[in-house]
Protein backbone atom coordinates (compact mmCIF):
# COMPACT_ATOMS: atom_id res chain seq x y z
CA UNK A 1 0.00 0.00 0.00
CA UNK A 2 2.77 2.19 1.20
CA UNK A 3 4.57 2.33 -2.31
CA UNK A 4 1.76 1.30 -4.27
CA UNK A 5 2.49 4.31 -6.41
CA UNK A 6 5.44 4.06 -7.53
CA UNK A 7 4.78 0.36 -8.49
CA UNK A 8 1.87 1.52 -10.81
CA UNK A 9 3.96 3.99 -11.92
CA UNK A 10 6.51 2.08 -13.20
CA UNK A 11 3.98 -0.96 -14.67
CA UNK A 12 2.26 2.14 -16.58
CA UNK A 13 5.19 3.55 -17.78
CA UNK A 14 6.83 0.08 -19.64
CA UNK A 15 3.59 0.61 -22.04
CA UNK A 16 2.98 3.89 -23.95
CA UNK A 17 -0.49 3.45 -24.89
CA UNK A 18 -0.96 2.43 -20.98
CA UNK A 19 0.26 5.38 -19.24
CA UNK A 20 -1.61 8.11 -21.63
CA UNK A 21 -4.73 6.19 -20.89
CA UNK A 22 -3.83 6.07 -17.49
CA UNK A 23 -3.24 10.03 -17.89
CA UNK A 24 -7.01 9.58 -19.17
CA UNK A 25 -8.43 8.49 -16.05
CA UNK A 26 -6.01 9.43 -13.13
CA UNK A 27 -5.57 13.04 -14.86
CA UNK A 28 -8.25 14.12 -16.39
CA UNK A 29 -6.50 18.10 -17.30
CA UNK A 30 -3.89 15.46 -20.06
CA UNK A 31 -6.81 15.91 -22.18
CA UNK A 32 -5.92 19.14 -23.16
CA UNK A 33 -2.27 18.40 -24.53
CA UNK A 34 -1.12 19.99 -27.76
CA UNK A 35 -1.24 18.02 -30.67
CA UNK A 36 1.55 15.62 -31.44
CA UNK A 37 2.74 15.67 -35.02
CA UNK A 38 3.38 12.26 -36.99
CA UNK A 39 6.79 12.98 -38.01
CA UNK A 40 9.25 15.78 -37.82
CA UNK A 41 9.55 18.53 -40.36
CA UNK A 42 12.90 18.11 -40.85
CA UNK A 43 13.29 14.41 -40.95
CA UNK A 44 11.26 11.67 -42.30
CA UNK A 45 13.41 9.19 -40.92
CA UNK A 46 11.13 6.63 -38.55
CA UNK A 47 11.35 5.38 -34.98
CA UNK A 48 14.62 5.45 -33.45
CA UNK A 49 16.48 6.25 -30.67
CA UNK A 50 20.09 8.06 -29.84
CA UNK A 51 21.98 5.29 -28.05
CA UNK A 52 22.60 5.02 -24.45
CA UNK A 53 26.12 5.94 -23.87
CA UNK A 54 26.12 8.68 -26.79
CA UNK A 55 29.73 10.26 -26.40
CA UNK A 56 31.08 7.31 -27.41
CA UNK A 57 29.51 7.69 -31.37
CA UNK A 58 31.97 10.65 -32.20
CA UNK A 59 35.04 8.65 -31.97
CA UNK A 60 37.13 10.20 -29.33
CA UNK A 61 37.37 7.96 -26.34
CA UNK A 62 39.25 11.14 -24.05
CA UNK A 63 35.68 12.60 -24.77
CA UNK A 64 33.61 9.73 -23.58
CA UNK A 65 36.18 9.53 -20.46
CA UNK A 66 35.03 12.55 -20.00
CA UNK A 67 31.54 12.38 -19.98
CA UNK A 68 31.77 9.49 -17.48
CA UNK A 69 33.48 11.37 -14.85
CA UNK A 70 31.05 13.98 -15.55
CA UNK A 71 27.89 11.88 -14.94
CA UNK A 72 29.85 10.31 -11.76
CA UNK A 73 31.55 13.20 -9.95
CA UNK A 74 30.16 16.79 -11.23
CA UNK A 75 29.44 19.00 -8.33
CA UNK A 76 25.55 20.21 -10.20
CA UNK A 77 24.46 16.64 -10.43
CA UNK A 78 25.31 15.61 -6.48
CA UNK A 79 23.59 18.85 -5.54
CA UNK A 80 20.60 17.85 -7.52
CA UNK A 81 20.71 14.22 -6.09
CA UNK A 82 20.67 15.41 -2.58
CA UNK A 83 17.23 17.26 -3.49
CA UNK A 84 16.21 13.87 -4.39
CA UNK A 85 17.03 12.68 -0.72
CA UNK A 86 15.09 15.95 0.57
CA UNK A 87 11.95 15.55 -1.36
CA UNK A 88 12.03 11.72 -0.66
CA UNK A 89 11.98 12.56 3.05
CA UNK A 90 9.45 14.78 2.69
CA UNK A 91 7.09 12.12 1.17
CA UNK A 92 8.08 9.44 3.69
CA UNK A 93 6.69 12.10 6.19
CA UNK A 94 3.81 12.67 4.25
CA UNK A 95 3.12 8.91 4.35
CA UNK A 96 3.52 8.31 7.40
CA UNK A 97 -0.07 10.82 8.11
CA UNK A 98 -1.27 7.27 6.98
CA UNK A 99 -0.17 5.08 9.45
CA UNK A 100 -0.61 4.75 13.44
CA UNK A 101 1.32 7.20 15.42
CA UNK A 102 2.62 4.96 18.56
CA UNK A 103 5.05 6.54 21.23
CA UNK A 104 6.52 5.08 24.98
CA UNK A 105 6.20 7.07 27.82
CA UNK A 106 8.35 6.35 30.89
CA UNK A 107 8.38 8.58 34.07
CA UNK A 108 10.36 8.32 37.37
CA UNK A 109 9.06 11.06 40.24
CA UNK A 110 10.52 11.62 43.74
CA UNK A 111 8.73 14.69 45.63
CA UNK A 112 9.03 16.06 49.20
CA UNK A 113 5.52 17.57 50.34
CA UNK A 114 5.83 19.90 53.59
CA UNK A 115 4.42 19.24 56.80
CA UNK A 116 2.69 22.55 56.63
CA UNK A 117 0.14 21.82 53.93
CA UNK A 118 -1.17 18.89 56.16
CA UNK A 119 -1.62 20.22 59.41
CA UNK A 120 -2.44 23.24 60.62
CA UNK A 121 -0.03 23.42 64.00
CA UNK A 122 3.05 21.35 64.84
CA UNK A 123 4.33 19.29 64.98
CA UNK A 124 5.07 19.20 61.17
CA UNK A 125 6.38 15.77 59.38
CA UNK A 126 7.27 16.22 55.36
CA UNK A 127 6.34 13.38 54.00
CA UNK A 128 8.60 12.15 50.59
CA UNK A 129 6.46 10.15 47.62
CA UNK A 130 7.37 8.05 44.72
CA UNK A 131 5.76 7.56 41.58
CA UNK A 132 6.69 5.24 38.47
CA UNK A 133 4.98 4.93 35.16
CA UNK A 134 5.38 3.07 32.30
CA UNK A 135 3.04 3.17 28.92
CA UNK A 136 2.17 3.42 25.23
CA UNK A 137 0.38 6.63 24.22
CA UNK A 138 -1.68 5.38 20.09
CA UNK A 139 -3.27 7.87 17.80
CA UNK A 140 -4.53 7.50 14.32
CA UNK A 141 -6.62 9.99 11.46
CA UNK A 142 -9.07 8.03 9.93
CA UNK A 143 -8.81 9.26 6.20
CA UNK A 144 -12.55 8.75 5.95
CA UNK A 145 -12.34 11.42 2.70
CA UNK A 146 -9.10 10.49 1.48
CA UNK A 147 -6.81 13.94 2.53
CA UNK A 148 -4.07 12.32 3.76
CA UNK A 149 -3.75 9.94 0.74
CA UNK A 150 -4.07 12.89 -1.50
CA UNK A 151 -1.08 14.90 0.35
CA UNK A 152 0.58 11.44 0.42
CA UNK A 153 0.77 11.01 -3.27
CA UNK A 154 1.36 14.66 -4.21
CA UNK A 155 4.56 14.24 -2.15
CA UNK A 156 5.56 11.04 -3.47
CA UNK A 157 5.00 12.86 -7.29
CA UNK A 158 7.40 15.39 -6.25
CA UNK A 159 9.91 13.24 -4.87
CA UNK A 160 9.50 11.31 -8.59
CA UNK A 161 9.88 14.79 -10.49
CA UNK A 162 13.38 15.75 -8.37
CA UNK A 163 14.75 12.26 -9.95
CA UNK A 164 13.75 13.63 -13.30
CA UNK A 165 15.35 17.58 -12.77
CA UNK A 166 18.22 15.63 -11.47
CA UNK A 167 18.43 14.00 -14.72
CA UNK A 168 17.60 17.53 -16.72
CA UNK A 169 20.79 18.46 -15.27
CA UNK A 170 22.92 15.33 -15.84
CA UNK A 171 21.39 15.34 -19.44
CA UNK A 172 22.64 19.27 -19.84
CA UNK A 173 25.70 18.63 -18.09
CA UNK A 174 27.16 15.77 -20.37
CA UNK A 175 26.07 18.03 -23.51
CA UNK A 176 28.20 21.48 -21.77
CA UNK A 177 31.20 18.55 -21.73
CA UNK A 178 30.97 17.57 -25.13
CA UNK A 179 29.90 21.18 -26.27
CA UNK A 180 33.77 22.71 -24.22
CA UNK A 181 35.89 19.61 -25.97
CA UNK A 182 34.80 20.47 -28.91
CA UNK A 183 35.27 23.98 -28.60
CA UNK A 184 38.79 22.95 -26.93
CA UNK A 185 39.69 21.13 -30.37
CA UNK A 186 38.39 23.82 -32.55
CA UNK A 187 40.57 26.21 -30.69
CA UNK A 188 43.52 23.91 -31.39
CA UNK A 189 42.75 23.63 -34.97
CA UNK A 190 42.31 27.38 -35.27
CA UNK A 191 45.93 27.46 -33.21
CA UNK A 192 47.33 25.00 -35.70
CA UNK A 193 46.03 27.42 -38.84
CA UNK A 194 47.19 30.43 -37.48
CA UNK A 195 51.06 29.01 -36.83
CA UNK A 196 50.48 27.47 -40.36
CA UNK A 197 49.28 31.13 -41.68
CA UNK A 198 52.08 33.03 -39.74
CA UNK A 199 54.60 30.30 -41.73
CA UNK A 200 52.60 31.34 -45.05
CA UNK A 201 52.94 35.13 -44.39
CA UNK A 202 56.54 34.95 -43.42
CA UNK A 203 57.36 33.21 -46.82
CA UNK A 204 56.12 35.49 -48.46
CA UNK A 205 57.24 38.29 -46.35
CA UNK A 206 60.56 36.37 -47.52
CA UNK A 207 59.53 36.26 -51.28
CA UNK A 208 59.10 40.45 -51.04
CA UNK A 209 62.05 40.79 -49.72
CA UNK A 210 64.12 39.08 -52.48
CA UNK A 211 62.25 41.40 -54.76
CA UNK A 212 62.96 44.52 -53.04
CA UNK A 213 66.13 44.10 -53.00
CA UNK A 214 66.79 43.80 -56.85
CA UNK A 215 63.78 46.48 -57.43
CA UNK A 216 60.95 44.47 -58.40
CA UNK A 217 59.27 45.39 -55.01
CA UNK A 218 58.59 48.59 -52.73
CA UNK A 219 58.84 49.42 -49.39
CA UNK A 220 55.25 49.82 -49.48
CA UNK A 221 54.53 46.38 -50.49
CA UNK A 222 57.26 45.07 -48.04
CA UNK A 223 55.34 46.97 -45.09
CA UNK A 224 52.14 45.83 -46.20
CA UNK A 225 53.73 41.78 -45.90
CA UNK A 226 54.46 42.38 -42.64
CA UNK A 227 51.26 43.98 -41.29
CA UNK A 228 49.52 40.69 -42.25
CA UNK A 229 52.44 38.57 -40.65
CA UNK A 230 52.04 41.02 -36.93
CA UNK A 231 48.18 40.08 -37.74
CA UNK A 232 48.79 36.59 -38.23
CA UNK A 233 50.83 36.66 -35.11
CA UNK A 234 48.72 38.90 -32.68
CA UNK A 235 46.10 35.83 -33.30
CA UNK A 236 47.76 33.66 -31.36
CA UNK A 237 47.06 34.58 -27.79
CA UNK A 238 43.65 34.73 -27.76
CA UNK A 239 43.66 31.53 -29.06
CA UNK A 240 46.45 30.13 -26.44
CA UNK A 241 44.12 31.33 -24.11
CA UNK A 242 40.91 29.40 -25.50
CA UNK A 243 42.27 26.14 -25.50
CA UNK A 244 43.33 26.41 -21.65
CA UNK A 245 40.72 27.86 -20.21
CA UNK A 246 38.25 25.14 -21.62
CA UNK A 247 40.86 23.00 -20.32
CA UNK A 248 39.51 24.79 -16.75
CA UNK A 249 36.01 24.63 -17.81
CA UNK A 250 36.20 20.43 -18.57
CA UNK A 251 38.08 20.04 -14.92
CA UNK A 252 35.31 22.07 -13.33
CA UNK A 253 32.72 20.11 -15.11
CA UNK A 254 34.12 16.79 -13.76
CA UNK A 255 34.18 18.05 -10.31
CA UNK A 256 37.81 18.33 -10.15
CA UNK A 257 40.27 21.50 -9.78
CA UNK A 258 42.31 22.70 -13.30
CA UNK A 259 45.34 21.81 -11.49
CA UNK A 260 44.88 17.96 -10.94
CA UNK A 261 42.94 17.48 -14.69
CA UNK A 262 44.63 17.15 -18.06
CA UNK A 263 42.76 16.90 -21.15
CA UNK A 264 45.02 16.34 -24.37
CA UNK A 265 42.38 17.25 -26.86
CA UNK A 266 43.22 16.65 -30.62
CA UNK A 267 41.65 18.08 -33.61
CA UNK A 268 38.17 18.18 -35.00
CA UNK A 269 39.04 16.45 -38.51
CA UNK A 270 40.17 13.32 -37.02
CA UNK A 271 36.20 12.90 -35.26
CA UNK A 272 33.31 11.52 -36.54
CA UNK A 273 29.86 12.75 -37.12
CA UNK A 274 27.70 9.80 -35.81
CA UNK A 275 23.71 9.82 -38.18
CA UNK A 276 20.68 10.04 -35.22
CA UNK A 277 17.62 8.82 -36.48
CA UNK A 278 14.76 11.55 -34.67
CA UNK A 279 12.69 8.62 -34.36
CA UNK A 280 8.39 9.63 -34.18
CA UNK A 281 7.42 12.62 -32.22
CA UNK A 282 5.63 10.84 -29.57
CA UNK A 283 8.56 9.20 -28.11
CA UNK A 284 9.60 12.30 -27.16
CA UNK A 285 7.30 11.89 -24.37
CA UNK A 286 9.45 9.04 -22.63
CA UNK A 287 12.76 10.32 -23.89
CA UNK A 288 13.00 13.73 -22.03
CA UNK A 289 13.29 14.33 -18.59
CA UNK A 290 11.75 18.20 -18.72
CA UNK A 291 8.45 16.73 -20.00
CA UNK A 292 8.64 13.74 -17.31
CA UNK A 293 9.26 16.10 -14.32
CA UNK A 294 6.24 18.64 -15.81
CA UNK A 295 4.07 15.41 -15.43
CA UNK A 296 5.33 14.43 -12.09
CA UNK A 297 4.52 18.27 -10.77
CA UNK A 298 1.44 17.82 -12.19
CA UNK A 299 0.18 14.82 -11.12
CA UNK A 300 1.53 16.01 -7.25
CA UNK A 301 -0.52 19.39 -8.14
CA UNK A 302 -3.80 17.36 -8.97
CA UNK A 303 -3.41 15.67 -5.71
CA UNK A 304 -2.74 18.61 -4.05
CA UNK A 305 -6.35 19.95 -5.44
CA UNK A 306 -7.94 16.80 -3.86
CA UNK A 307 -6.24 16.91 -0.52
CA UNK A 308 -7.89 20.23 -0.74
CA UNK A 309 -11.47 19.68 -1.23
CA UNK A 310 -10.92 16.89 1.87
CA UNK A 311 -10.49 19.66 3.99
CA UNK A 312 -14.18 20.49 3.98
CA UNK A 313 -15.17 17.41 5.63
CA UNK A 314 -14.54 16.18 9.76
CA UNK A 315 -11.29 14.77 10.92
CA UNK A 316 -11.98 11.66 12.66
CA UNK A 317 -8.80 11.07 15.18
CA UNK A 318 -8.56 7.75 17.45
CA UNK A 319 -6.30 8.30 20.72
CA UNK A 320 -5.46 5.60 22.82
CA UNK A 321 -3.05 5.44 26.11
CA UNK A 322 -2.29 2.33 28.17
CA UNK A 323 0.72 1.93 30.95
CA UNK A 324 1.36 0.77 34.38
CA UNK A 325 2.25 3.16 37.34
CA UNK A 326 2.85 2.44 41.25
CA UNK A 327 4.54 4.14 44.13
CA UNK A 328 7.04 1.72 44.52
CA UNK A 329 9.09 0.15 41.34
CA UNK A 330 8.71 -3.52 42.54
CA UNK A 331 5.00 -3.51 41.72
CA UNK A 332 5.19 -1.51 38.49
CA UNK A 333 4.42 -4.50 36.77
CA UNK A 334 1.87 -6.17 38.53
CA UNK A 335 -1.99 -6.62 36.94
CA UNK A 336 -3.35 -3.90 39.61
CA UNK A 337 -1.15 -0.93 38.20
CA UNK A 338 -2.82 -1.45 34.87
CA UNK A 339 -4.02 1.99 33.49
CA UNK A 340 -5.82 2.50 29.99
CA UNK A 341 -8.05 5.24 27.97
CA UNK A 342 -9.54 5.69 24.55
CA UNK A 343 -10.95 8.78 23.29
CA UNK A 344 -12.06 9.70 20.25
CA UNK A 345 -12.05 13.54 18.47
CA UNK A 346 -14.20 14.80 15.94
CA UNK A 347 -13.07 18.46 14.42
CA UNK A 348 -15.16 19.75 11.45
CA UNK A 349 -14.86 23.04 9.58
CA UNK A 350 -17.86 25.04 10.44
CA UNK A 351 -16.75 28.72 9.87
CA UNK A 352 -13.33 29.42 8.55
CA UNK A 353 -13.19 33.01 7.30
CA UNK A 354 -12.54 31.97 3.75
CA UNK A 355 -9.58 30.12 4.36
CA UNK A 356 -10.27 26.63 2.80
CA UNK A 357 -12.10 27.98 -0.01
CA UNK A 358 -8.27 30.25 -0.72
CA UNK A 359 -6.61 27.11 -0.32
CA UNK A 360 -8.57 25.25 -2.73
CA UNK A 361 -8.15 28.01 -5.19
CA UNK A 362 -4.26 28.65 -4.46
CA UNK A 363 -4.37 24.81 -5.93
CA UNK A 364 -6.87 24.88 -8.45
CA UNK A 365 -4.59 27.58 -9.59
CA UNK A 366 -1.05 25.68 -9.00
CA UNK A 367 -2.62 22.87 -11.12
CA UNK A 368 -3.57 24.69 -13.92
CA UNK A 369 -0.28 26.63 -13.84
CA UNK A 370 1.50 23.14 -14.02
CA UNK A 371 -0.68 21.86 -17.00
CA UNK A 372 0.27 25.32 -18.82
CA UNK A 373 3.97 24.09 -18.02
CA UNK A 374 3.36 20.56 -19.13
CA UNK A 375 2.05 21.72 -22.45
CA UNK A 376 4.73 23.86 -23.14
CA UNK A 377 7.43 21.74 -21.80
CA UNK A 378 6.06 19.61 -24.89
CA UNK A 379 5.54 22.12 -27.60
CA UNK A 380 9.57 23.05 -26.26
CA UNK A 381 10.76 19.48 -26.86
CA UNK A 382 9.43 19.13 -30.20
CA UNK A 383 11.02 22.49 -31.31
CA UNK A 384 14.42 21.51 -29.50
CA UNK A 385 14.07 18.44 -31.97
CA UNK A 386 13.16 20.40 -35.20
CA UNK A 387 15.77 22.98 -34.16
CA UNK A 388 18.22 20.36 -33.92
CA UNK A 389 17.72 18.27 -37.24
CA UNK A 390 17.80 21.73 -39.44
CA UNK A 391 21.30 22.54 -37.43
CA UNK A 392 22.49 19.30 -38.42
CA UNK A 393 21.30 19.58 -41.82
CA UNK A 394 22.86 23.63 -42.45
CA UNK A 395 25.51 22.95 -40.85
CA UNK A 396 26.63 19.81 -43.24
CA UNK A 397 25.64 22.05 -46.44
CA UNK A 398 27.51 24.54 -44.87
CA UNK A 399 30.51 22.51 -44.11
CA UNK A 400 30.62 21.25 -48.00
CA UNK A 401 30.48 24.99 -49.53
CA UNK A 402 32.91 25.94 -46.82
CA UNK A 403 35.18 23.50 -48.14
CA UNK A 404 34.72 23.93 -51.73
CA UNK A 405 35.46 27.74 -50.59
CA UNK A 406 39.15 26.65 -48.58
CA UNK A 407 40.29 24.68 -51.87
CA UNK A 408 39.10 27.39 -54.00
CA UNK A 409 41.20 29.61 -52.10
CA UNK A 410 44.40 27.71 -51.85
CA UNK A 411 44.41 26.87 -55.45
CA UNK A 412 44.09 30.67 -55.91
CA UNK A 413 47.45 31.36 -53.44
CA UNK A 414 49.04 28.66 -54.88
CA UNK A 415 49.09 30.15 -58.21
CA UNK A 416 49.75 33.59 -57.27
CA UNK A 417 52.67 32.56 -54.93
CA UNK A 418 54.18 31.21 -58.45
CA UNK A 419 53.24 34.26 -60.41
CA UNK A 420 54.72 36.20 -57.26
CA UNK A 421 58.15 34.36 -57.62
CA UNK A 422 58.08 35.28 -61.57
CA UNK A 423 57.69 38.42 -60.84
CA UNK A 424 53.98 38.69 -62.94
CA UNK A 425 51.63 39.64 -60.07
CA UNK A 426 51.14 42.59 -58.20
CA UNK A 427 51.29 42.59 -54.07
CA UNK A 428 47.44 43.96 -53.95
CA UNK A 429 46.43 40.92 -55.28
CA UNK A 430 48.77 38.71 -53.33
CA UNK A 431 47.31 39.91 -49.82
CA UNK A 432 43.88 39.84 -50.95
CA UNK A 433 44.12 36.15 -52.37
CA UNK A 434 46.14 35.82 -49.09
CA UNK A 435 43.98 36.63 -46.34
CA UNK A 436 40.82 35.27 -48.74
CA UNK A 437 42.85 31.93 -47.89
CA UNK A 438 43.34 32.39 -44.19
CA UNK A 439 39.92 33.43 -43.40
CA UNK A 440 38.32 30.59 -45.28
CA UNK A 441 40.55 28.71 -43.65
CA UNK A 442 39.42 29.52 -39.73
CA UNK A 443 35.91 29.92 -41.24
CA UNK A 444 35.91 26.13 -41.76
CA UNK A 445 37.12 24.79 -38.81
CA UNK A 446 34.32 26.87 -37.11
CA UNK A 447 31.63 25.62 -39.57
CA UNK A 448 32.73 22.13 -38.41
CA UNK A 449 32.61 22.79 -34.62
CA UNK A 450 29.18 24.08 -35.21
CA UNK A 451 28.21 20.84 -37.09
CA UNK A 452 29.57 18.99 -34.05
CA UNK A 453 27.92 21.00 -31.58
CA UNK A 454 24.53 20.57 -33.71
CA UNK A 455 24.66 16.70 -33.20
CA UNK A 456 25.22 17.31 -29.81
CA UNK A 457 22.18 19.31 -29.46
CA UNK A 458 20.34 17.07 -31.27
CA UNK A 459 21.21 14.07 -28.66
CA UNK A 460 20.54 16.33 -25.99
CA UNK A 461 16.88 17.81 -27.68
CA UNK A 462 16.33 13.80 -27.85
CA UNK A 463 17.06 13.49 -23.99
CA UNK A 464 20.69 12.16 -24.62
CA UNK A 465 19.51 8.35 -24.44
CA UNK A 466 17.19 9.34 -21.06
CA UNK A 467 14.08 6.73 -20.53
CA UNK A 468 11.48 7.45 -18.19
CA UNK A 469 11.28 3.47 -17.32
CA UNK A 470 14.86 3.17 -16.34
CA UNK A 471 14.42 6.50 -14.04
CA UNK A 472 11.08 5.25 -12.18
CA UNK A 473 12.73 1.47 -11.99
CA UNK A 474 16.08 3.38 -10.63
CA UNK A 475 13.97 4.86 -7.84
CA UNK A 476 11.21 2.65 -7.01
CA UNK A 477 13.95 -0.28 -6.17
CA UNK A 478 15.98 1.36 -3.45
CA UNK A 479 12.91 3.16 -1.75
CA UNK A 480 10.96 0.28 -1.83
CA UNK A 481 14.07 -1.84 0.11
CA UNK A 482 14.55 1.42 2.26
CA UNK A 483 18.00 2.56 1.44
CA UNK A 484 16.92 5.55 -0.15
CA UNK A 485 17.29 7.33 -3.51
CA UNK A 486 20.75 7.01 -5.33
CA UNK A 487 22.46 8.94 -7.82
Amino acid sequence: MRWGLWAKRASALSLAAGLLVGCATERPLLAALPEIPEAYRASASGPAQPPGFWAAQFGAPELARLVALAQEQNLDIAAASARIVQAQGLAESAVAALYPQVQGTQNANRSLSPGTLRAKEGPFRSTISNRFDLGLTASYTLDLFGRNQALAESAQETALSSVYDRDVVAVATLATVANSYFLMLAAQDRLRLAREDIRIAESVLEAIRQRLEVGTATALDYAQQESVVANQRANVPALEQAVQQTRNVLAVLVGRTPESMSVRGGSLDVLKIPRVGPGLPSQLLFQRPDIASAEAKLAAQNASVKAARAAFFPTITLTGAAGVSSITLKNLLRPDALAASLAEGLVAPIFTGGNLEGQLQAAQGRQIESLEIYRKSIIQGLADVENALIAVQQSAIHEKLQLAAVAAARRAYQITEVRLREGTVDVVTLLNIQLTLFQAQDQLTQVRLQRFQAAVSLYQALGGGWTRERAVLAFVGPIASGEGAQP
